[in-house]
C-alpha cells in the first residue's frame, strides 16, 4: 500500500467540493434537513448536491485557502462540529467549460469541520472561515481502483474528541461502503453535478466555480460526513479540544489499535489515514 506524505499547502492550486447529504441521518442530525427539503433528488437515498468550501483566486470568503494538518481554527465561533469524512484527491478532464471525467488518486481523513450558525443562505457560507476550517490528513493513500473490489472498500472512517483528558466517540464508525453514493455512482454523480446543478436552496450553481478548471492541479472533494454518535450530537468544538479522524482498513487494524493510538503507543498504523487536530 503507498502512502503520501504532505504539507499543509498542498492543495493551494486544487479546488474544494464537498457532497451534502451523503450519509443517512446526517443532513437532519446537523439541523440542515428542513433547508433541503426543497431539493428533489431522483432517488431517496442520492446525495442532495455540491458545494464549494474553496476556490482559489476567488474575490468572496472563497479565496481564502481553509486547509491545514494539525489545527482547527475556532474563530470564537460557538457552535463548530466536526464533520469525519474521506478526502478524494483527484485528477481530472475538462474541456470547453466541461468537467468530462474525475479520476481519484489518492484519499485519506478529512475534516469538513462546519459552523452551524448561518451566515448566509447557502450551505457554503458554514464552511470556510479562514485557514484552519478544514482538516485533512497529512498521510493518504494512494488508490488502486475506484471500485467496489479496490482497497477503499475495505476502509471504515472514525472519529473521536479529546476534551479535558476523556475520549470521546464523535461520529459513528461507518464503513466507506456505506456512503449513500460512492465509487462508480459517486463519480458519476458528481461529473453531472459539476456541469449541471442550479441554484435552489441552499447550494449553488456548480458550473460557473469551475469555468477556469483547466488552470488548476486538480479536485479535492470530501465525499460526505458520517452520522454523529451521542456526544457529537450534543457537543460542539471548545478551545484545546483534539480532534482525532481515522480512515482506516478494518480488515488489517482493529478498532483497539486506533484507541492505542490514540493513548499514544506508537503501532505505526500502516493502512491508516490519521488526521489529529487541536482546536485553537
Amino acid at each position: 500500500m503507498n502512502k503520501k506524505y504532505i504539507q499543509a499547502d498542498e492543495f493551494k492550486d486544487y479546488l474544494g467540493f464537498g457532497v451534502a447529504g451523503n450519509f443517512a441521518n446526517h443532513l437532519g442530525e446537523a439541523g440542515e434537513a428542513d433547508e433541503f427539503a426543497v431539493i428533489k433528488t431522483e432517488e431517496k437515498d442520492a446525495p442532495k448536491g455540491l458545494f464549494p468550501f474553496y476556490i482559489p483566486n476567488n474575490d468572496t470568503f472563497l479565496g481564502t485557502y481553509p486547509v491545514c494538518t494539525d489545527e482547527i481554527n475556532h474563530n470564537d465561533i460557538e457552535h463548530l462540529q466536526v464533520e469525519a469524512e474521506v478526502a478524494l484527491i483527484c485528477d481530472f478532464e475538462f474541456k470547453d467549460g466541461k468537467l468530462l471525467d474525475i479520476i481519484p488518486k489518492y484519499f485519506g481523513a478529512f475534516n469538513d469541520c462546519s459552523n452551524r450558525i448561518q451566515n448566509g443562505n447557502k450551505l457554503s457560507t458554514k464552511k470556510n472561515w479562514g485557514h484552519g476550517s478544514k482538516g485533512i490528513a497529512s498521510d493518504l493513500i494512494e488508490i488502486d481502483n475506484f471500485d467496489e473490489d479496490g482497497i477503499l472498500s475495505k476502509f471504515h472512517i472514525a472519529s473521536f474528541i479529546r476534551r479535558d483528558g476523556i475520549l470521546k466517540d464523535y461520529g459513528t464508525t461507518s464503513a466507506v461502503k456505506s456512503y449513500s453514493y460512492f465509487f462508480g455512482q459517486l463519480k458519476d454523480w458528481m461529473i453531472e453535478k459539476f456541469n449541471t446543478q442550479e441554484d435552489m436552496g441552499p447550494l449553488e450553481e456548480i458550473n460557473p466555480f469551475i469555468k477556469d478548471l483547466d488552470q488548476h492541479k486538480g479536485l479535492l472533494i470530501a465525499a460526505g460526513a458520517t452520522a454523529y454518535a451521542e456526544f457529537g450530537k450534543h457537543n460542539f468544538l471548545e478551545k484545546g479540544d483534539e480532534v482525532f479522524v481515522y480512515v482506516y482498513n478494518a480488515h488489517f487494524h482493529s478498532f483497539e489499535d486506533i484507541f492505542q493510538d490514540m493513548s499514544g503507543m506508537d503501532l505505526h498504523l500502516s493502512q491508516c489515514s490519521k488526521l489529529h487536530q487541536v482546536v485553537v
